[in-house]
Parts: structure tokens; C-alpha cells; sequence
């Protein structure tokens, strides 16, 4: 048990680690695909997080899902209930927040468990998509402040290329 709850736990840590830092800090960045998808100020986010047969929406999540899926094949061998655990209470974070547009808030106790486990709330992933250069960790707050400055990195490096090539 307390295995399958390590591989949960580090499915969750890692592949939020990697969708954050390789696809969703760059595409803000370097690509446009993110941004269109997922912070046009004309969507209404409920398409997002619930159900869409849109194919951007869709790669736009494929392309962040896929560094948890790639953790999957890795810890799979140590906890397949562990793994799969790990994924369905990452999905379900998915859906948790994006929620925020329905107009639901986050009770008091459950804010207190999540700001202890460093946990995203759906207003602090609204934050994100009102703000987009706030707010960064799908799963795990933690994860904001490198984030930040690796988005200053980033924007510094586009800068250095646009510039060197003139």
C-alpha cells in the first residue's frame, strides 16, 4: 500500500515537474498552440477541462499529459495500482481545476489541506489563465517560483536568438 502511494506521489511530482518545465513554461514562450487553446480571453474553460472533440484542445492536453505517461511507463514496474492511482487523481485535478468558471469555490478546510500539501486550487489556476504569467504547476504550488524564472530565462534566450539572427 504505502508503495502504490509513493508511486502516486512521485507519478504526480515528476510528471508535473516535466509538463511544466519542458512543454507548459516553453509553449508559453515559444509557441502558440497553449496560449490559443487555453487562455483566449473568448473561451469559456469548461470546454477545456470536461469535454471537447476540438483537435487543438485535445494535443494541447496530449502534449502536457504526455511527460505523466512517460513517468507511467517508468514507475509502472515498481506499482501498477500505484501508477494508475496516480494518473486518475491527476485527472481528476484536471477537471477539480478547472471549475472555477461554474462558479465553485473551495472550501475553507479543503483550501487549509491543499495550501499544507502544496496543492493547486481552482482559483489559483484561474489566476493562471487571467494572469498567464502566474500561477505555473498543474498539480503542485511549489513549482511557481522556478517556474518564474525560468520563463524569464526563456523569454531571454527568444530575445538573443531574434536579435542575434538581424
Amino acid at each position: 500500500m504505502l508503495e502504490a502511494i509513493a508511486v502516486a506521489w512521485l507519478l504526480l511530482f515528476f510528471g508535473d515537474f516535466l509538463s511544466t518545465f519542458l512543454y507548459h513554461v516553453p509553449e508559453h514562450v515559444f509557441g502558440s498552440l497553449h496560449l490559443k487553446t487555453h487562455h483566449s480571453w473568448k473561451k469559456d474553460f469548461r470546454h477545456y477541462a470536461i469535454l471537447t472533440f476540438n483537435p487543438q484542445v485535445l494535443l494541447d492536453g496530449i502534449l502536457g499529459a504526455f511527460p505523466y505517461l512517460f513517468i507511467a511507463v517508468v514507475l509502472w514496474s515498481f506499482s501498477p495500482i500505484g501508477v494508475i492511482s496516480g494518473l486518475l487523481f491527476g485527472q481528476f485535478h484536471v477537471w477539480w481545476r478547472h471549475i472555477s468558471v461554474l462558479g465553485w469555490q473551495t472550501s475553507k478546510p479543503v483550501n487549509i489541506l491543499c495550501q499544507i500539501f502544496f496543492i493547486t486550487t481552482p482559483e489559483r489556476h484561474w489566476l493562471h489563465h487571467h494572469k498567464t504569467n502566474l500561477g505555473f504547476g498543474d498539480i503542485f504550488t511549489f513549482f511557481e517560483q522556478p517556474a518564474q524564472m525560468w520563463l524569464r530565462w526563456l523569454r531571454l534566450l527568444r530575445l538573443r536568438f531574434r536579435y542575434s539572427r538581424i
